[in-house]
């Protein structure tokens, strides 16, 4: 059974930023990739289809599918986990989140829907689509 996780966007206010943070990141590193200390449990179920939710101030806004999961130690010989992620940074719903330390799993049925395609093709800013989308008007 696939399993998700959440995970705050920290220092990112919309996803066209972290789409640029992470173009970045694969020019330099051939890949996209999250460094996190701890190392998944549910390691086959988040590789079961599962993905990173992002929250980006307070709410979930989008997600990647996590491809694989990487344990290694680092030069300190902390042992370090390495999330590493598909290209595609998939908008979904905006979902309300509350901030949390580190990260979470997200069960399948607690994670928000992708926008549909009539949504994505509006011209919409993605914080006025979020406030939209939460009073019910789209």
């Amino acid at each position: 059974m696939t399993v998700h996780i959440i995970k705050l966007c920290v220092g990112v206010a919309e996803m066209a930023q972290l789409a640029h943070w992470q173009e970045i990141r694969l020019k330099e590193h051939k890949r996209i990739f999250h460094i996190t200390r701890m190392v998944p449990r549910r390691r086959s179920q988040v590789l079961d289809g599962g993905s990173i939710y992002w929250v980006m101030k307070g709410k979930i806004t989008c997600r990647q599918q996590i491809i694989d999961i990487e344990e290694f130690t680092d030069e300190e010989g902390i042992r370090r986990c390495r999330l590493i992620f598909d290209q595609q940074l998939v908008p979904v719903r905006p979902s309300p989140r509350r901030a949390f330390q580190g990260w979470r799993y997200l069960e399948p049925d607690a994670a928000p829907p992708d926008l549909s395609r009539t949504e994505l093709d509006k011209d919409i800013p993605d914080e006025m689509r979020a406030d939209l989308v939460e009073l019910g008007l789209m």
